[in-house]
């Protein structure tokens, strides 16, 4: 797909919204280009972000076509209101607080587009709707009260060098206020294998033979899809749902707030388990397998990953966790196989064109498979990932539930 400039997307995404439910998805597009291009921010800040904008979002639509529980505690229904002027407006409320600087931007596209709604009344309405959602978002707690940070410390041997940068999942993870649930801990993975087991030895061996950038058996399609899903892009995932005949904008909404929930909250709990476990990376393990105790694993002291290393500890598998709990999302909204099959899209590859699987579950298989072939991940890793994953999507399904009528 071509990439887009951030004022070329905002304007097309914008002007191109004729007032139907796919409003949800251009935002989170617009959204998703606002926040690659603040380099200053790390992970977790662009998910409190984005899981601020989706439930005002959501709220926006849900209080003019009540459908769901209120999350944030939106109850007044308003007839009559322009539920297109409420969701654009509750994500500008939403981006231009947290991305000032592109406030011009934001902002001069998001009159473009309003003007497009002619009933003034219903217009003003929607607008007042989208003001009162986004400040209840924004108001949202950001961190856990009466939480100590158990700050990370580089393992070594006193007086032994080891690299200085400090892991891309940051301690204070646990400071991150979660949706879910409550305690962190009861979605905490197990430790992984012992170095002396034969699990340990049998996927050490695997991604050893398979994921090396010499050597390998990988297949030259395998090697293109281990760089393919380094990266993932959901938008079409995203709109070959809410593209759906029947759907309306508060069932989108529902859905991308629901996503960006387990996101949020499945980030939090990977990251915190990759630094309590601080397991070795492949390339560490493979260059010192003459030292796990395990007679079937050798050392091969020259061996090195086929894609680049991610600067954090390997377990669990992030990506597997990532990918589990959104399937399950999505599965949940439209089954295991929707018609059309599912659209993968990639920003690791330039002009990397859309894949259809043809079910959910083949989407997490590729994609835990792909860390195995890009020699960054070891089986039991993508395991405890996946299952960490679901675990928590199980959690956010049941937020905003349907209201019984």
């Amino acid at each position: 797909m071509l990439k887009c400039t951030l004022a070329a997307l905002v304007a097309s995404c914008l002007l191109a919204t004729p007032a139907e439910a796919e409003i949800i998805t251009d935002w989170a597009e617009v959204a998703g280009a606002i926040s690659k291009s603040d380099r200053t921010l790390w992970t977790v800040e662009r998910q409190f972000i984005d899981v601020r904008l989706s439930l005002a979002m959501f709220e926006a639509a849900n209080a003019i076509d009540r459908k769901y529980r209120s999350y944030l505690g939106i109850d007044v229904a308003a007839e009559g209101a322009s539920i297109e002027a409420a969701v654009m407006t509750a994500a500008r409320e939403v981006l231009v607080r947290y991305y000032p600087e592109r406030s011009q931007e934001i902002d001069g596209s998001y009159q473009v587009a309003l003007a497009m709604i002619v009933d003034d009344a219903a217009k003003q309405a929607g607008v007042a709707i989208g003001m009162r959602a986004a400040a209840a978002a924004i108001a949202m707690p950001d961190s856990r009260e009466g939480i100590t940070v158990l700050r990370y410390r580089p393992i070594t041997t006193p007086g032994q060098w080891v690299p200085v940068q400090l892991p891309a999942f940051s301690d204070e993870l646990a400071l991150v206020a979660t949706l879910s649930f409550a305690d962190f801990e009861e979605m905490m993975p197990p430790p992984p294998p012992s170095l002396t087991s034969d699990v340990w030895a049998r996927d050490l061996n695997e991604v050893k033979l398979i994921g090396g950038r010499e050597g390998s058996t990988r297949t030259p399609v395998q090697s293109l899809n281990a760089s393919y899903r380094i990266t993932p892009d959901l938008i079409p995932i995203l709109r070959s749902i809410t593209g759906q005949p029947g759907r309306s904008t508060v069932d989108n909404a529902r859905l991308y707030a629901l996503v960006k929930i387990a996101d949020s909250d499945i980030t939090v709990v990977t990251g915190l388990a990759k630094l309590r476990y601080n397991f070795w990376r492949p390339i560490t393990a493979i260059r010192n397998a003459d030292q796990d105790g395990n007679p079937a694993t050798t050392i091969d002291p020259d061996w090195r990953p086929f894609i680049n290393v991610p600067n954090h500890p390997e377990y669990p598998c992030a990506h597997c966790s990532w990918t589990a709990g959104l399937a399950e999302v999505f599965k949940a909204e439209v089954g295991n196989a929707p018609e059309g099959g599912v659209q993968v899209g990639s920003e690791s590859l330039d002009f990397a064109v859309v894949q259809t699987l043809p079910t959910f579950d083949r989407w997490v298989e590729e994609v835990s498979y792909s860390r195995i072939l890009g020699g960054v991940h070891y089986r039991f890793s993508n395991d405890a990932g996946e299952a960490l994953g679901r675990r928590i999507a199980m959690r956010t399904l049941t937020l905003l539930p349907p209201i019984e009528r």
